[in-house]
């Protein structure tokens, strides 16, 4: 009697290490793993190899209709004046900080909390990760992968690179991404030599490229450009881009 009620006993146990639990588990931690030798993949290979196409590109209707105007170029081709107009304009503190402004994070919270407008703390190391690897949009799963890609592309890249790729993959009009087209469809030559106040109006349109006018801007977007022109000056004189040039 014993022995027939053995194999019984044996055969729960068995059940028990197949349970749907356990199961669920193990794909879960395999599916994370995945995720985090992937990225690191993705962020080595695009640490020296200029990135193709990104999901926003892809998702963006205005591309399928007017088609992609994109053209890769190097930092060194890249006007130091745009350069220091983003610094400006999205992340004062881009040379001192680790890819999170902490600071900049709490104040968009306590405004976000009083109602209106949604504004974001998010770096240009934030923003870049975002760029390149996710989607746009909110929500915080995104906002946590974001904050791995940041992290990763700080320690991995550097902030030459990050400012580079930056500059390459930003929106900045209307199916079009990149300083190099961006400055060719507004102003018709090359990104390499942006006057200020040309660099300026690009900052200033950045955040919204399709709803802020970069040439012949009014109202608020020439109000911000004036600003941001201002800032640049600051930007230079305290050296806020010299991690980009060192």
């Amino acid at each position: 009697m014993r022995l027939a009620i053995l194999p019984r006993i044996r055969d729960g146990f068995g059940n028990l290490r197949r349970s749907p639990g356990r199961t669920l588990l193990r794909w879960t931690a395999m599916a994370i793993l995945g995720f985090v030798f992937l990225s690191f993949v993705l962020v080595i290979f695009y640490k020296w190899v200029p990135v193709p196409i990104t999901a926003t590109m892809i998702l963006d209707e205005e591309v399928w209709e007017h088609g992609l105007s994109k053209d890769w170029e190097s930092l060194d081709s890249i006007d130091r004046n745009l350069v220091s107009a983003v610094i400006a304009a999205e992340d004062g503190k881009f040379c001192s900080h680790n890819g999170f402004d902490a600071e900049a994070i709490a104040k968009a919270a306590a405004r976000n909390a009083q109602g209106g407008r949604i504004r974001g703390g998010s770096t240009i190391t934030q923003q870049t990760a975002k760029n390149v690897f996710l989607w746009q949009g909110g929500g915080y799963f995104r906002k946590g992968i974001e904050a791995w890609f940041a992290f990763l592309i700080e320690q991995i890249w550097g902030k030459q690179r990050i400012m580079e790729v930056y500059l390459n993959v930003a929106e900045t009009g209307i199916a079009t991404y990149g300083a190099e087209a961006g400055a060719q469809r507004y102003f018709g030559h090359s990104a390499a030599r942006l006057p200020q106040s040309e660099a300026a109006r690009m900052a200033a349109a950045l955040p919204l490229p399709k709803q802020r006018p970069v040439v012949n801007p009014t109202g608020f977007t020439r109000r911000y450009a004036n600003t941001i022109s201002a800032r640049m000056g600051v930007v230079r004189r305290d050296g806020l881009d010299s991690c980009v040039y060192d």
